[in-house]
């Protein structure tokens, strides 16, 4: 494994680095007026430095986890119930990360993401099981706050003061995506560097992110600046957008917006299938890659694959994914998200249906394994560009938001259930040893890809002819399908 391992990493980044030029032959940069503003420039930039550091110190704690809890002598049950209070963690501190912006103010809420998380990284150092679950549950809390108070921050002043257009908003996270599939393969070499060619053990990666997430804090200490009185939580209640008919109140407490949010996107999520289509979807294609991070080490471990480069390829593999989506949708080839959609989720199902062969107790194949890894991170490249744009279309800007955390409910629930029930199985790793856990868990993961293949195809009957939901492009077909 060790010498597939490197070779994988480097054919991986030569495959990257031809489709990013493909890319740009195919889909040259536009010129903006964003490009040439030297106000917006140096904006994005203070925003970036400390969004780009907190992705660092997330993706550095990716490759080691499951292998440090193995380190400090953990039955795989008992990690299945690590991993299941943080994901029940993201479920439960969820609809909090959107409420605490409102009440501590953004900035402040960024700050406390840095606090959090390094709280979690230094927990590592316990061998105490309660420890360890108390950081598992910090870390949800870090995850909730990464995902949504970083944007809200950057929105709120690139719309709010410094007035700039809203057309100018996806440059910022289109970087920011760029530079996030850079840093997750970069964070695999360095942990990897740590950890096993400087033998500093699998906690080493924790150690060093927690210097990174200082330095994230203090750029947003010094660098973003203190926000406005008026920008904290009453400015947003003198902008609510869903106030009452009359206009008689102007300003609602926190909790009231937060419950009238929920409620509005709920019923955005009931009352139009094509959302939840999508949401039957997103539950059950991301729940399965909720699941594959916490099985792919125990399968690849026990045949001394180099977990830091193995990681590295798993990325390299995304990034790949996300560089042929940019290359099909162009206007040479103009292929659908639909169609991508449907290809990323068929092609998850077949590294799946591949996974419950090559981990068969007794006999495993951890060459196949790794190749079925590959596979379903390429499929992810694909499958995370195509929904975000059928999200952005089928979703009203002003409930995204609200509806994207109905989303999650489910998905989170879904990989909490699979690790319980594979809690309650497992007895090895399939890869060699007596248990089948692991491979009965693939098996489950193949058949909740098979109903997300099948609610891809409802919503393909459904859209056919959504012009909506159409990728527009220069020199595009006449007809009106959206696939």
């Amino acid at each position: 494994m060790l010498v597939t391992a490197y070779l994988a990493i480097i054919l991986l980044l030569a495959l990257c680095a031809g489709l990013e030029l493909a890319g740009r032959r195919l889909v040259p940069p536009q010129s903006t007026p964003a490009v040439a503003n030297p106000v917006f420039r140096r904006f994005q930039g203070v925003f970036l430095r400390a969004y780009l550091l907190a992705l660092w110190a997330d993706w550095l704690q990716g490759p080691y986890l499951y292998k440090l809890y193995r380190h400090y002598s953990f039955l795989e049950s008992q990690i299945a119930i690590l991993y299941v209070c943080g994901l029940a963690s993201c479920v439960l501190f969820a609809p909090f990360s959107a409420w605490l912006p409102q009440v501590l103010g953004r900035r402040q809420t960024c700050l406390l993401f840095c606090l959090a998380y390094c709280a979690c990284c230094l927990t590592k150092l316990s061998t105490d099981y309660f420890v360890l679950i108390f950081g598992r549950i910090l870390g949800g809390l870090s995850t909730s706050l990464l995902s949504t108070t970083f944007e809200a921050w950057y929105v709120h002043r690139h719309v709010d003061i410094h007035d700039f257009p809203k057309e100018w908003i996806p440059s910022t996270f289109t970087k920011a995506a760029t530079w996030n599939h850079g840093l997750a393969v970069g964070a695999g070499l360095v942990a990897n560097l740590l950890a096993e060619w400087l033998h500093l053990g699998p906690v080493a990666p924790f150690l060093l992110a927690v210097p990174c997430l200082v330095c994230c804090g203090w750029v947003v200490l010094t660098d973003w600046g203190n926000e406005e009185a008026g920008e904290g939580p009453k400015g947003d209640e003198q902008k609510l957008p869903h106030g009452p008919a009359n206009g008689g109140v102007t300003r609602l407490s926190a909790g009231t917006r937060f419950s009238r949010s929920c409620h509005d996107g709920l019923r955005c999520l009931l009352s139009d299938r094509r959302v939840m289509l999508l949401g039957g979807v997103q539950a059950l294609f991301e729940s399965v890659l909720y699941i594959f991070v916490f099985l792919w080490t125990p399968v690849l471990d026990p045949h001394g694959a180099p977990l830091g480069i193995v990681f590295s390829c798993l990325m390299a593999a995304s990034m790949a994914g996300s560089l042929l989506y940019r290359v099909a949708t162009s206007t040479h080839y103009r292929l659908q998200p639909g169609h991508v959609l449907c290809l990323a989720v068929l092609m998850a199902f077949f590294s799946l249906f591949m996974l419950t062969f090559s981990t068969t107790p007794g006999q495993p194949r951890p060459h196949e394994s790794f190749l079925a890894f590959l596979l379903l991170e390429l499929a992810c490249g694909l499958y995370f560009p195509a929904v975000s744009f059928l999200q952005a279309r089928v979703i009203p800007e002003e409930r995204r938001a609200s509806v994207l955390a109905w989303f999650r409910l489910p998905l989170h629930l879904l990989a909490c259930i699979g690790l319980l029930a594979l809690h309650g199985e497992i007895s090895g790793t399939g890869s060699g040893e007596e248990g089948t856990g692991t491979r009965h868990m693939f098996g489950g993961c193949a058949v909740m890809m098979l109903a997300a293949l099948m609610a891809v195809v409802s919503l393909f009957t459904l859209g056919r002819n959504d012009t909506e939901l159409r990728l527009e492009t220069e020199g595009s077909r006449e007809e009106g399908e959206m696939y």
